[in-house]
């Protein structure tokens, strides 16, 4: 399998240096996609001589990895792996995604944080755990995390699924859709860096809290 590293970075100066170190040193190939960044992330990823394509605005996160998603496809990797680039999921994590998903022929695989639930803070707390109660309760589908951004996609997933979402609700179109027309989902344990990325995350609660719900109610 040949797999590739899709890392979407907004604002991310302070962070994306050790972030693509470490994914570096991994293995992977990787591209990041520079979201319309206003700080110097484009000046840093300059200087660490990695491939990079850049939003001239901010888009959103979805849009970010629809980019690197296309990108990916056009290059011919048969699977991606994403994260964050505010350094919360640990990159060392990353050759347990692949194996596992290719091991076990699964489509979606979720890093899933759910022993560090109740280290969240406000509304991502309880949305997790409603959110995985809901997405069981409605599709069956066996998984503890239904919003972890560090993810596997299986290539053949990523050509057949028409997304629009922009920004974090497009991890939860994914996954509705992956449902909707039988792709293998799974999730394996592994602990985030830091559980919610509150400190760096650009995760609005309230707004995108409730434009993940509407995504969902939409496949109710």
């Amino acid at each position: 399998m040949a797999i590739c590293v899709i890392i979407p970075a907004l604002n991310a100066e302070k962070t994306i240096g050790k972030v693509v170190e470490e994914v570096r040193q991994c293995g992977f190939p990787f591209l990041v996609v520079n979201d319309g960044s206003t700080d110097c992330t484009a000046e840093r990823l300059d200087r660490l001589a990695v491939t990079a394509i850049r939003h001239c605005t901010n888009l959103g996160k979805g849009a970010a990895l629809r980019t690197g998603f296309s990108w990916a496809i056009k290059n011919g990797f048969s699977g991606v792996i994403t994260m964050d680039s505010d350094g919360q999921h640990d990159p060392t994590a990353i050759p347990l995604l692949a194996a596992t998903a290719e091991r076990e022929k699964i489509d979606l695989l979720i890093a899933s944080r759910s022993s560090q639930f109740e280290q969240m803070a406000g509304l991502r707390k309880y949305w997790n755990r409603f959110g995985v109660w809901c997405c069981r309760k409605r599709t069956g589908i066996a998984i503890d995390d239904s919003q972890s951004g560090f993810r596997y996609y299986s290539a053949r997933l990523l050509r057949e699924i028409e997304l629009s979402a922009e920004g974090y609700d497009m991890e939860m179109e994914i996954l509705m859709k992956a449902w909707r027309k039988g792709f293998v989902i799974g999730a394996i344990p592994v602990s985030a860096r830091i559980a919610d990325g509150r400190a760096t995350s650009h995760y609005r609660p309230v707004r995108d809290t409730w434009k993940i719900c509407k995504i969902f109610l939409k496949f109710m």
